[in-house]
């Protein structure tokens, strides 16, 4: 597995979504600070993140100008890509 480009990833968010690229960066960003807060809190354990705690956080952001269905579409999106492209696994 190679590592993640997130250039890359960015594009393909933008391209599936017709969100711009500096949007999908932001939400990306907000979601790397849910999930650092989430773990540090966590303190060693295994964290499962709230797909809905996650989607409502990103929407408190200022800089955040989405509705919930286009920041869910995003997160999918990324999830699929991270899948697709062996970063990440489904949960079953």
């Amino acid at each position: 597995m190679s590592e993640l480009n997130e250039k890359e990833l960015v594009n393909y968010l933008a391209e599936k979504t017709k969100v711009p690229a500096e949007t999908i960066s932001l939400v990306l960003k907000h979601e790397q600070a849910f999930i650092d807060k989430a773990q540090s809190s966590a303190k060693g354990q295994v964290i499962d993140i709230d797909s809905d705690e996650l989607v409502d956080y990103v929407l408190k952001q200022r800089d955040v100008k989405l509705d919930e269905v286009t920041v869910e579409k995003i997160l999918d999106m990324e999830m699929d890509y991270l899948v697709e492209n062996g970063y990440a696994e489904h949960e079953d």
